[in-house]
C-alpha cells in the first residue's frame, strides 16, 4: 500500500502515538493482513482488515520537526509567497483536483478508521471540501477587494477603506469525528486569505490522518502548507510555538487546553466544540419525517459527530409514536442486525468505545439496541427511554449511536430545560407550528439553529459555522472562513487639503475653536451620524 511505503522511505520516523489514554505495545503490520479482500460479512471485515487501535504504529512528527516547518513556513509568508491571487487559486484548485483523483483513497482509509461506508465519506468528507473550495474560487476576487466605508466631513477628500490582510501562519487542528472535512474546510479559508499553514489532523483516525500526510505536500505548495502528525499530549506545545492564529474542532476539554496554551502566546483562537445539541420534538410534526431526520442524523458516522443531535425533548403526546417511528427506521435503516450493515461505522478506538458503553449502561432504559461488541468496537444503534437529566448521559458530550429520549409537557419546559444547559453548538426544533419555531430560535441561544433537519445546516457553504459560549468562539465556512483568517485593517488615506478645518484641533486651545468643533460635530449627528470634526 502507498501509505506502508511512504512510511519507510519518508524523512520521518515510525513512532508509537496514542489515540486516547491507554498505553499498549506497538503492533507490527503485517503485510499479508494489509492485501487480504474485503469479505462479504462487514463481522468478519474487521477481523480481515487492519483499523486504527489505541498503541497502533502511525508516523510521528518529532518537536524538533515542528519549529523547522513553523520557520519555513514563516520565510514563506514573509517573502509574500502566499498572498497572490493566482497563487491563492492554484492552491484551492489543487484541493479541489487531489479530492477528485483520490476519492477512492479517502473512502479506503475512513473505512479502515471508522468502517465509513463510501455514501457517507463522499457526501460528509469530499463534498463539503469541494463545495468550500469552489466557493471560495468564485469568489476570490471579490472577498479580497478592499472595502470602502463612509467619509465624515473632515476625510471628504480622503479615502477611509478596509483591507484584508492575512494573518501569518495559521495552525488547523482537526477532529476525528470528521476527519477529512474538519481539516480540509478551515484550510480553504486559510489558503482563500492569503495565509501558510499548519495542519494537524487526529492521529486517532490514524490512515487518514496519514493520507493527509502523503497528499498535501504532493498537491500543495511544500514551503506554504505542511503536516504534522502529532498526539493529544503535544497540541498545547505545538501552539505554544505562537502562531498567528489556531483553528481547533474538538472536545470541550481539549479545547479548554488549547485555549490556555493559546492565551500564553496571546494567539488569537477559533474554537469549534462538542457539547449536549438539544432537539425538541413539538406534538405538532410529521412524527414518520422527523423520526427518519433525527435517526440519520443520530446514527450517522455511528453518532460520533459535533453537530447530531444529542438528545430529544419530546411531548408526552407523541413520545409513544416517535420511538415507534424511530425504531422502524432504524430498522429500515441498518436491517435486524445493524452489526452486519455496511451502512453502519464503528467507534474510533476503545478509550471512546468503553466510555459510551458506561454512559449507555448507567442511563435511563434500553428501548431498542444497546448490544455491544468490544473487538470490533461496535454499539448497536441505541433508543434510550425514562432518561432523567442527572443520569451520566445527560452530563458529559456524547460521540456514539446512543438516542437518549426525555419527555416534555410544552415548549416554554422546552425552553427552561435548554436554557439551564451550556450553550449549545446547535439546536433542534420538529415542528409544523410556525410560532413554536419562532419562540424556541429567539428564547435560546446557540451556535446554530435549524427547524425540522438536523446537520444539514453544517453543509451549507453560505451559513457560518460556529458555537457561542461554552461551544467555541468564532465561525467559519465560505466568507465566514475568510474573515477568520484575515485581519480587517483600518486605513485612511489623508491628503493634506482642508488643512483651515484641521488646523482647528491644534494648541494653542480657544473657546472659539471648540465651538466651531461642537458645531461641526451637531451637524454631523443630525445627518449621517458623522464623527466630529478634527
Amino acid at each position: 500500500m502507498w501509505w506502508m511505503y511512504y512510511a519507510v522511505n519518508a524523512h520521518i520516523h515510525l513512532s508509537p502515538l496514542h489515540c486516547g489514554a491507554f498505553h499498549e505495545r506497538p503492533t507490527k503490520i503485517s503485510s499479508k493482513i494489509m492485501s487480504s479482500p474485503l469479505s462479504p460479512s462487514p463481522a468478519n471485515w474487521f477481523k480481515a482488515r487492519p483499523r486504527t487501535r489505541l498503541g497502533e504504529p502511525c508516523l510521528k512528527t518529532y518537536p524538533v520537526q515542528y519549529e523547522d516547518l513553523l520557520k519555513r513556513a514563516r520565510v514563506s509568508f514573509q517573502a509574500k509567497r502566499s498572498i497572490k491571487e493566482n497563487f491563492r487559486l492554484a492552491q484551492l484548485e489543487a484541493v479541489v483536483r487531489m479530492l477528485e483523483e483520490h476519492e477512492c483513497d479517502f473512502v479506503d482509509v475512513l473505512g479502515r478508521d471508522l468502517h465509513k461506508p463510501r455514501f457517507e465519506t463522499v457526501v460528509s468528507e469530499l463534498i463539503p471540501v469541494k463545495n468550500e473550495a469552489l466557493h471560495a474560487i468564485g469568489n476570490l476576487r471579490k472577498w479580497m477587494q478592499p472595502q470602502h466605508v463612509e467619509r465624515n466631513l473632515s476625510t471628504t477628500l480622503d479615502e477611509c477603506l478596509v483591507v484584508n490582510e492575512p494573518l501569518g501562519v495559521v495552525l488547523i487542528m482537526g477532529t476525528w469525528c470528521s476527519p477529512v472535512q474538519m481539516c480540509l474546510v478551515p484550510l480553504v479559508g486559510a489558503i482563500a486569505a492569503g495565509n501558510c499553514a499548519i495542519i494537524s489532523p487526529s492521529v486517532c483516525t490514524a490512515h487518514t490522518a496519514a493520507l493527509l500526510h502523503h497528499l498535501i505536500p504532493s498537491y500543495l505548495d511544500n514551503e506554504c502548507f505542511h503536516v504534522i502528525l502529532a498526539g493529544a499530549n503535544d497540541l498545547t506545545d505545538i501552539v505554544e510555538l505562537k502562531f498567528d492564529h489556531v483553528f481547533f474542532s474538538g472536545t470541550r476539554e481539549d479545547g479548554i487546553r488549547i485555549s490556555q496554551a493559546a492565551a500564553q502566546c496571546l494567539t488569537p483562537v477559533t474554537l469549534v466544540l462538542g457539547g449536549k445539541n438539544p432537539c425538541y420534538v413539538d406534538q405538532h410534526c410529521d412524527v414518520t419525517i422527523t423520526a427518519q431526520r433525527i435517526a440519520w442524523a443520530r446514527f450517522h458516522n455511528s453518532g460520533q459527530s459535533l453537530v447530531a443531535p444529542d438528545y430529544i425533548l419530546c411531548h408526552l403526546d407523541v413520545k409513544t409514536r416517535l420511538v415507534q417511528a424511530l425504531k422502524c427506521c432504524l430498522m429500515r435503516f441498518y436491517g435486524s442486525d445493524p452489526r452486519e450493515s455496511r451502512s453502519f461505522c464503528r467507534m474510533v478506538n476503545l478509550d471512546v468505545f468503553n466510555r459510551t458503553k458506561d454512559l449507555l449502561w448507567r442511563s435511563g432504559k434500553v428501548a431498542l439496541g444497546g448490544q455491544v461488541t468490544e473487538a470490533e468496537k461496535y454499539i448497536a444503534p441505541t433508543i434510550l427511554t425514562e432518561v432523567d437529566e442527572s443520569d451520566p448521559i445527560m452530563q458529559q458530550e456524547l460521540f456514539g449511536p446512543v438516542l437518549p429520549i426525555l419527555s416534555v409537557n410544552n415548549v416554554d419546559e422546552t425552553i427552561s430545560f435548554i436554557n439551564k444547559q451550556e450553550k449549545a453548538l446547535c439546536v433542534y426544533v420538529y415542528s409544523n407550528n410556525s410560532k413554536v419555531i419562532s419562540r424556541v430560535m429567539s428564547e435560546t441561544s446557540s451556535g446554530r439553529f435549524c427547524s425540522n433537519d438536523s446537520t444539514l445546516q453544517s453543509l451549507i457553504v453560505t451559513l457560518p459555522f460556529g458555537g457561542v459560549g461554552a461551544s467555541g468562539i468564532g465561525s467559519y465556512h465560505g466568507r465566514s472562513s475568510f474573515d477568520t483568517f484575515s485581519h480587517r485593517k483600518s486605513c485612511l488615506l489623508r491628503s493634506t487639503h482642508l488643512e483651515c478645518v484641521t488646523s482647528l484641533r491644534y494648541p494653542p486651545y480657544d473657546d472659539r475653536n471648540l465651538s466651531l468643533i461642537t458645531w461641526g460635530s451637531s451637524l454631523s449627528w443630525k445627518s449621517q451620524g458623522w464623527c466630529q470634526i478634527l
